[in-house]
């Protein structure tokens, strides 16, 4: 399930996972943030660092200033 749409906005999950990676965290320990499965948020993760919104540190995801703009 794609979390980014075609013109570049962001879906409702993509958001929240954005905004649980305020403060550096694992895929679980963001998973159990916003209440998805693991499979769901690593899918998104993969998608948000990918596109540059989040950046891995190790095991932790860690929000970048482009996904801070996206926040908003």
């Amino acid at each position: 399930m794609a979390c980014i749409n075609p013109d570049g906005t962001l879906t409702p999950t993509a958001l929240q996972v954005l905004k649980a990676a305020e403060q550096p965290k694992t895929a679980a320990e963001l998973a159990q943030a916003v209440a998805l499965p693991l499979y769901r948020v690593r899918s998104s993760l993969r998608e948000l660092v990918g596109s540059g919104f989040l950046k891995e540190e190790g095991e932790r995801f860690v929000l970048t200033e482009a996904g801070r703009a996206k926040l908003g």
